[in-house]
């Protein structure tokens, strides 16, 4: 058995490996280049071909690489490109599995996280956004990310923090509002609450009290008040990916309810929401301090009852623990106490 760090590092050595994934890469971004909506169709047929035809781990890589080349550049991405991409890894998305839309959001979300800790003077950030925003919008992704994210700019809340706040609330804020409405009131009342106490900092009254008035249109369904708001493009992409995913429906089932820390942290805790993502060094087996809190004292415990307790194969401490207590009790009520402790 060679162990996968191994395995990856003999295939960076390997030439013939590295040549086919540059085919590979080749075909993938000849595909992405055409892509368009009428022949939207026809590019996510060939890809899933390529999904058939090779690794899914290469197809992931290459995939999201390309996307990521072609999305994220420092001037703003024309948004009907934007969708189109989205589009595709959505299709993708229900069509191959669920590790394809998996996989490219956990490379924009980290991309993400890292560009808005850096200062970043292109539109870098705002692009990565968008990808998230129209991920939510074509179902790969449920709104607690979304949400998710709002309270961190909200919690961050400088000029930077405001103007995405207000790009993604125009983009996603009423499918959030018709997803949970509960959460998006509040994370109003929080940004108001935010705006009133930084009013001093800000030089430029102007953005903060636009991204006030653009909350409560929302929060009152009030559409013409945001100006520029055209749901129209996303509602026709919408019904041409329906068209396109093979189980009917684009599914709401499929979409990754994961939340903004479980995808910065996946490196350290394992990928749960991917099928088959199994994970042996989960925080808990390694950490010693809280095994050594979770041993149970039951009191003393006669031998007779611990061999009686061994043959029955109660062989994890909690299970002895819990056998002890029901065996050496003496009415329900003194079990019960002993259980509770």
């Amino acid at each position: 058995y060679v162990p996968p760090q191994i395995r990856k590092a003999q295939e960076t050595l390997d030439d013939k490996k590295r040549e086919e994934l540059g085919r590979l890469k080749k075909m993938v971004n000849g595909l992405i280049n055409r892509l368009s909506e009428p022949n939207l169709s026809s590019i996510s047929g060939q890809i899933e071909e390529l999904y058939m035809a090779n690794s899914r781990k290469d197809m992931n890589d290459t995939l999201t690489d390309i996307l990521m080349n072609a999305c994220v550049t420092a001037v703003a991405m024309p948004a009907r490109l934007m969708m189109e991409h989205v589009l595709l890894v959505s299709i993708l998305h229900h069509n191959v599995g669920i590790e394809v839309g998996a996989h490219f959001l956990e490379a924009v979300v980290k991309k993400f996280d890292e560009l808005c800790k850096s200062d970043a003077e292109g539109k870098e950030c705002e692009n990565l956004l968008a990808l998230i925003a129209h991920l939510y919008n074509f179902h790969v992704v449920h709104c607690l990310l979304i949400f998710d994210i709002l309270k961190k700019l909200v919690s961050t809340f400088t000029e930077k923090e405001i103007e995405l706040i207000l790009f993604l609330l125009k983009n996603v804020g009423f499918s959030l509002r018709k997803d949970d409405a509960l959460a998006l009131k509040e994370l109003i009342t929080e940004a108001q609450r935010k705006a009133s106490t930084a009013e001093k900092k800000f030089q430029d009254q102007t953005r903060v009290r636009f991204m006030l008035e653009t909350m409560l249109a929302l929060r009152n369904n009030d559409m013409r008040k945001i100006p520029g708001y055209d749901p129209e493009p996303v509602e026709r992409l919408r019904k041409l990916q329906r068209a396109l995913v093979h189980s009917g429906g684009s599914g709401k089932d499929t979409q990754l309810r994961v939340s903004l820390e479980s995808l910065l942290s996946a490196d350290q805790v394992g990928r749960w929401w991917i099928v088959g993502s199994s994970w042996s060094g989960a925080p808990m087996i390694s950490d010693t301090k809280s095994q050594a809190q979770q041993k149970l004292h039951v009191g003393k415990v006669s031998s007779k009852i611990m061999e009686l307790a061994r043959k029955l194969r109660m062989n994890t401490d909690i299970r002895r623990s819990i056998f002890c207590v029901l065996m050496t009790s003496e009415d329900f009520m003194d079990a019960f106490e002993k259980l509770l402790k």
